[in-house]
């Protein structure tokens, strides 16, 4: 069952969607399109939920924030940790200048792009690597899209998939998803020890972490 409404928080106006299950308790999430989504018991009634909403304010307001500042950034280009302007020129090769992107269509910004990931990735995976003395094997890289997860440990099959949007960020935290999933191979879990081995590679790890949960 569900239940959608307009919620007011200072000045602006957001879509409430409400699902009703068998829940005991009450789940707040912001979407990425910047909805309320509500997740309640069935017998919760919606003046209940706007308590709710009330009462949770500043959690509001930080979720949403992080939402408006995910949705600015998907409208911007970013390639390793900067800002680029993308320049549409009738020319049939790429140059980067100062800021900018010169390219003849996003067909051909998108391909650059994808050749851009595996080298990059492939590079920084083989340099890592080689940081470790413990006897890991090396892994087949795998890249794709994902929402929740930078990377993925397979020790199954040993692999290692990155995110395709950590092009977006720097050498510094591409480093730091490659080195966290490598030593998984060592630690398949997040003990103290595993955290150890990845301080070990990545003495200044935090500051990474900090900036890939902005």
């Amino acid at each position: 069952m569900e239940v959608t409404f307009d919620y007011k928080l200072d000045g602006a106006t957001y879509k409430v969607l409400v699902v009703k299950k068998n829940n005991k308790n009450t789940y707040i999430k912001i979407k990425d399109d910047l909805t309320i989504y509500v997740t309640t018991n069935y017998l919760t009634t919606k003046r209940e939920v706007k308590i709710i909403l009330d009462n949770e304010k500043d959690f509001l307001r930080k979720a949403l924030s992080r939402a408006r500042k995910k949705l600015e950034k998907e409208k911007l280009f970013y390639y390793l940790g900067k800002k680029y302007d993308i320049i549409k020129v009738p020319f049939d090769n790429i140059e980067i200048d100062d800021g900018k992107i010169y390219v003849k269509d996003d067909k051909m910004l998108l391909n650059w792009l994808k050749k851009e990931i595996k080298r990059i990735f492939t590079e920084r995976l083989m340099y890592n690597y080689d940081l470790f003395d413990e006897d890991i094997p090396f892994p087949k890289l795998k890249i794709r899209s994902m929402k929740t997860r930078w990377g993925v440990c397979n020790r199954r099959d040993n692999s290692v998939t990155l995110n395709s949007k950590l092009i977006e960020y720097s050498l510094h935290e591409i480093d730091y998803v490659i080195i966290h999933e490598l030593s998984h191979f060592v630690h398949f879990d997040h003990s103290r020890d595993f955290w150890e081995t990845v301080r070990l590679h990545m003495p200044d790890y935090k500051k990474a972490v900090a900036i890939l949960k902005e």
